[in-house]
């Protein structure tokens, strides 16, 4: 029978100080894979949260913890009652899979991972700077899906065009934001057949416009146009940005909020009124999320290449931890594990 064993994992001991430390991990079971991780990515919403003490009190929030929900690795071992064979590359969005007093949130951040079988995703051949990057474009997708009541999720796996056409009637025609989240919602408009969305981004740092011309960037005070009918904010700034978003708006227009968002949201409610705002929050992704990313991905319609700007070896975590909170011209920060 398979030992509990070690793994070097990220720790975040309290809020602001983060280290690389050996963790216990337990011993898998039948159903269970062991995963050796080759590359992590550090999230700038979820794990910023976790670093700075924001992150709203819910259950099972406690420090110490390991991070991370966006690791790529190689099934090393696998359950009797697995179907995955070893040697297969899978993505991990996350592990509970630690002894003692370490608690996995999201607990992917480490050098092996023992998780069920059913929460894996293989990747085959995407490089490992496109693989830390689907739960991102999993969470860009469920904006697309989160209000698609009709959609057969028995038809997801292998989609048609009628659905990718159900997908584009309810794509943004405004994305707020040009970091990772919005590049992949704009991409993935296009990729789901969708006109190019408008993105508005006011760092300059961030206001490059996409190699491939998928769409245009712009700021605020660029764009006249004042008849939205779907927008979708992924820039976390929540009530600043609120109150100009609704301004846009056509009567009956929808906004997305799609980040998330450590302090409250507010907005003047007249104009909403006069609006009839409609308002919804896309929360995690689901499997139909991951089925129509890896589709779109498998048809050529979808790129996640040229996202992740920066690479640092896991012992420098802490200053790759820094660099992906505090550095502007860090897109996405990616933790190579090889180098353990």
């Amino acid at each position: 029978m398979s030992q509990s064993f070690v793994s070097q994992a990220v720790v975040f001991n309290t809020p602001g100080k983060v280290g690389v430390q050996g963790v216990s991990v337990k011993a898998p079971g039948v159903t269970e894979v062991v995963v050796d991780v080759s590359a992590t990515g550090i999230s700038t919403g979820t794990e910023k949260l976790l670093w700075d003490g924001t992150m709203p009190a819910f259950p099972g929030l406690k420090y110490p913890l390991v991070p991370g929900y966006e690791a790529v690795g190689t099934v090393v071992q696998a359950g009797p009652e697995c179907a995955l064979a070893e040697g297969s590359r899978v993505f991990v969005p996350g592990a509970s899979c630690y002894r003692g007093d370490i608690r996995g949130l999201f607990g992917a951040s480490a050098s092996r991972l023992v998780t069920s079988e059913s929460r894996v995703w293989k990747v085959d051949q995407l490089p490992d700077d496109e693989g830390v990057l689907l739960a991102l474009a999993a969470t860009a997708m469920h904006i697309l899906t989160h209000r698609c009541t009709s959609l057969d999720l028995n038809a997801v796996s292998t989609p048609s065009e009628e659905l990718y056409q159900q997908l584009a009637t309810d794509a943004p025609e405004l994305v707020v934001g040009h970091g990772v989240l919005g590049r992949l919602l704009a991409r993935l408009c296009v990729a789901v057949g969708a006109p190019a969305p408008t993105v508005w981004e006011c760092d300059p740092l961030r206001s490059d416009q996409p190699a491939d011309g998928l769409y245009q960037v712009v700021t605020e005070a660029n764009d006249d146009r004042r008849d939205y009918t779907r927008v979708c904010d992924v820039s976390g700034a929540g009530a600043p940005l609120f109150d100009s978003l609704v301004s846009r708006l056509s009567r009956g227009g929808h906004v997305t909020l799609g980040g998330f968002y450590s302090a409250p949201i507010q907005f003047e409610f007249a104009p909403a009124f006069m609006r009839e705002l409609q308002l919804s929050v896309a929360a995690e992704w689901r499997p139909h999320d991951m089925l129509l990313v890896m589709s779109l991905l498998r048809a050529g319609r979808l790129s996640l290449a040229s996202l992740v700007s920066h690479v640092e070896p896991v012992h420098r975590a802490e200053n790759a931890y820094q660099t992906a909170f505090e550095d502007k011209e860090c897109l996405k920060m990616m933790l190579d594990w090889s180098t353990l």
